[in-house]
């Protein structure tokens, strides 16, 4: 996510329920609780520090008029549940909950204070709200629409690799809201004429995963959203070892299409970067074929 859309998003929608607060209580200062994903302040501070300044420019300052309590479960299911309820019972005037995980786990706990949420795949789909038009309740925030573009995904893996007719869809086993996304990638294969099965993960142990997808002659795989996922991506990003040592990993790119990361899209930029971004979109494509024809005349 780019700097400029989270100061915006949390920055705003963090300020309503503290503005709020205020009003009622002018000499209490408001308390805002962040529950992140990493596992430090230093591994959040490109993010942290435009919390921080998001705040500052509302007039919201550190230690002055506003106190941040921040969680880092890094990326732990279990620390996710346990920093949730941590937060929840200190009261806050507000929850930012950076991730999807992170945001269930607090909304299960509270239907009171105000839950802004800021990297969802389907906010829908995992209960947060009733609808992106009209959310209800008391949670708000970003969707990543990952559902509504896997069909989209598909479609521009197909035109880079124009043989791609099996795939494997790795999927968190951990992951609220699985189903709905494997049910949305489904319809969008059958309607590419891709024929995709899920593969769960659900521990740390990928190799035998990868091994299994390679015995099956998949023609590539892509991956969802998940917490466990974003734990593995440099492993995975690298090529499975299974994959590695049963063939070339560069030479048998047009089979495993090495790792297609379809689950984290960016955010859709504004209307005037739209032109720009097909075009780059274009220019990726194009490439990808020029490697793929470059692989297949090596063979």
């Amino acid at each position: 996510m780019r700097r400029r859309e989270f100061i915006t998003l949390v920055g705003g929608a963090a300020s309503w329920p503290l503005a709020a607060r205020a009003q009622q209580s002018p000499n209490k200062i408001p308390v805002a609780g962040v529950l992140w994903h990493a596992s430090s302040a230093d591994e959040e501070d490109v993010y942290l520090s435009v919390l921080v300044k998001a705040f500052n420019d509302l007039g919201y300052v550190e230690g002055k008029n506003i106190h941040l309590e921040h969680r880092f479960p890094a990326e732990n299911p279990d620390r996710f549940q346990t920093m949730a309820r941590e937060l929840v019972d200190l009261k806050p005037d507000t929850i930012i909950a950076v991730t999807t995980l992170g945001a269930v786990d607090v909304k299960k706990l509270t239907n009171t204070i105000p839950i802004v949420f800021v990297v969802v795949a389907d906010p829908i789909g995992t209960g947060l709200v009733e609808g992106l038009a009209h959310p209800g309740g008391n949670a708000t925030g970003l969707s990543l629409m990952a559902v509504d573009l896997s069909g989209k995904h598909l479609a521009l893996l197909k035109e880079a690799v124009s043989n791609l007719s099996r795939l494997a869809l790795v999927v968190d086993a951990t992951f609220p809201g699985k189903e709905r996304v494997i049910k949305s990638y489904e319809k969008a294969a059958r309607d590419l004429g891709i024929s995709l099965w899920p593969v769960e993960i659900s521990t740390d142990d990928v190799e035998p995963v990868f091994a299994k997808i390679v015995a099956d002659r998949a023609d590539g795989f892509a991956l969802t959203l998940g917490s466990l996922l974003f734990n593995l991506r440099a492993r995975i990003g690298s090529g499975p070892p299974p994959a590695r040592n049963m063939f070339d990993w560069r030479r048998s790119a047009i089979r495993i299409f090495d790792v297609v990361w379809t689950g984290l899209p960016r955010l859709l930029p504004p209307r005037r970067s739209l032109h720009r971004q097909n075009t780059q979109r274009r220019q990726a494509c194009r490439s990808s074929r020029r490697a793929a024809n470059e692989i297949q005349a090596d063979s």
